[in-house]
């Protein structure tokens, strides 16, 4: 066996942190089972981003058909329609929210309320079309009063949402809000403490920003989530749209 990168004695569940994968040394099998923590530490990022096996020759249309009427997980109990996502099948930029609400659950659309048209606005201030880009969620069914989804339930949904990314295989992933990012990152940091900041994601790239509904009760987060925008057009080549006079 080569020589280990970290020695179980200097794993401690409290050092753990948020980090980039590139930022952090390998961890072995047996220095991971030492740390008792329930939560999985963004140092192991690169293994877990790519835990989920990917499926040969898979499209958006067997992934919608694997899901069926799905009732997997509680939240199929009280949702109207399965909101599974919509957009460019070859788009090189995916929005990922947390899950539907209750417009969303009605129409069976992703961002299609007020939150979505401020998404809309700001696809467009990219110098975009939400037809351009991909949206969808890491649930598909709506939580009871638009509370966060639980643990189980996001364990239960998100592969569907990892062979979505996978057939998509976009330049550039968004996280919107704490929700997607936490999912996708597999962390339990705040977004606070990495919004804006790039990751490298099972071949592409994620950042994560604010969600447009947090930016409808905090307007002045509005700056910040075009900086990050900003990035993400910086990387895929794109020019902000034009005011019109």
């Amino acid at each position: 066996m080569g020589k280990r990168s970290v020695k179980p004695a200097a794993i401690r569940p409290q050092t753990i942190a948020l980090a980039t994968p590139d930022s952090v040394p390998a961890v072995t099998t047996s220095a991971i089972r030492v740390a008792p923590s329930p939560v999985l530490p963004v140092i192991q990022a690169v293994s877990l981003f790519e835990a989920i096996e990917r499926v040969e020759g898979d499209t958006l249309e067997l992934i919608r058909e694997n899901l069926g009427e799905c009732r997997r997980c509680r939240l199929h109990k009280q949702r109207n329609k399965i909101v599974f996502g919509v957009g460019n099948p070859r788009a090189e930029l995916v929005f990922v929210g947390e899950g539907p609400g209750h417009d969303e659950d009605v129409q069976g659309l992703p961002f299609v309320g007020r939150a979505g048209k401020l998404l809309t606005q700001m696809i467009e201030a990219m110098g975009l079309k939400r037809e351009d880009v991909y949206i969808c969620n890491v649930v598909k069914c709506r939580p009871p009063e638009n509370r966060q989804p639980e643990d189980d339930e996001v364990a239960t949904c998100s592969p569907y949402l990892y062979r979505q990314l996978d057939v998509i295989a976009p330049k550039a992933i968004v996280c919107l809000g704490g929700v997607a990012a936490q999912t996708l990152l597999k962390t339990k940091d705040p977004i606070s403490r990495f919004r804006g900041t790039w990751f490298d994601f099972r071949n592409t790239k994620l950042l994560a920003t604010y969600h447009p509904a947090y930016l409808l009760r905090n307007p002045n987060a509005k700056g910040e989530v075009w900086k990050d925008l900003q990035k993400v057009m910086a990387h895929l080549g794109l020019q902000a749209k034009k005011p019109s006079r």
